[in-house]
């Protein structure tokens, strides 16, 4: 919202609708969608590491957060593995 495209804010919940669609599609869908929000925080953290530096600020913290999001993002995508998540995708 900030750089004046709201419209990026229909993909979150589009892909949280389809979530109640359950069909293995929609699942691959979903993690595709959080592998790619895990490199779009990569990417925006080498930008801001970047800007902070040409500034001369403190950049460590800031890495190590949005680094640990971006992870914690990539690792949201392992979820459709639990059992239970598997039979409702129908993902067997």
């Amino acid at each position: 919202m900030r750089i004046g495209m709201p419209f990026l804010t229909v993909i979150p919940f589009t892909v949280l609708l389809l979530l109640t669609w359950p069909r293995p599609w929609v699942a691959r869908l979903t993690q595709i969608t959080l592998v790619l929000a895990a490199f779009e925080w990569l990417r925006s953290v080498t930008a801001y590491i970047v800007l902070r530096q040409s500034y001369g600020a403190a950049w460590g913290r800031l890495a190590v957060i949005l680094g640990a999001v971006a992870v914690f993002t990539l690792l949201s995508a392992m979820v459709f593995l639990a059992p239970k998540l598997r039979r409702r995708y129908q993902l067997d």
